[in-house]
């Protein structure tokens, strides 16, 4: 239970600072205590909690953007004109298109193309429904780590 909790813990801190690495986190309690040999569940339950604990976390950042991007301060930093192009550009190709939109968040959050923190602040700024965002989210990450928490017992074991 302590194990479930302290991935939870910095799970959520490695989605809000960058700085903390959740994979080199998971690689290490996977590589010294095979967290995978319990008949599979293991890895599954601390891929979940971490999934759980990464989905968190960037719902804070989709918060900020998402209202933050009526501020003054943004509407003065969108007030260039490649800014304006860009955010129009995201806009249309996410604007109405659930499922495309899901399918960026998805890659964002399982290959980590295009970054997912940047994704996060994107789809908040973009206001993209939370129903797609939180699901695509957790199930990108939850496959993450269950692949690396998977792949390092298995070199390891």
């Amino acid at each position: 239970m302590i194990l479930l909790l302290t991935t939870f813990v910095v799970a959520l801190g490695s989605a809000l600072l960058p700085f903390i690495n959740i994979e080199i986190y998971l690689g290490g309690i996977s590589g010294a205590s095979g967290v995978a040999d319990v008949a599979g569940w293991g890895a599954v339950g601390i891929a979940l909690v971490a999934g759980a604990g990464q989905t968190a976390g960037k719902v804070v950042w989709y918060e900020v953007a998402r209202r933050g991007i009526d501020t003054e301060w943004a509407r003065k930093k969108l007030s260039s004109n490649k800014l304006q192009a860009a955010h129009a550009r995201w806009t249309e190709r996410m604007e109405g298109r659930p499922w495309y939109a899901g399918a960026v968040m998805f890659l964002a959050a399982s290959v980590g193309i295009p970054p997912l923190l940047v994704m996060a602040v994107v789809a908040g700024a973009l206001k993209m429904p939370m129903w797609v965002f939180v699901p695509t989210v957790f199930v990108g990450r939850a496959v993450r780590f269950y692949l690396i928490v998977v792949g390092v017992d298995l070199l390891f074991h």
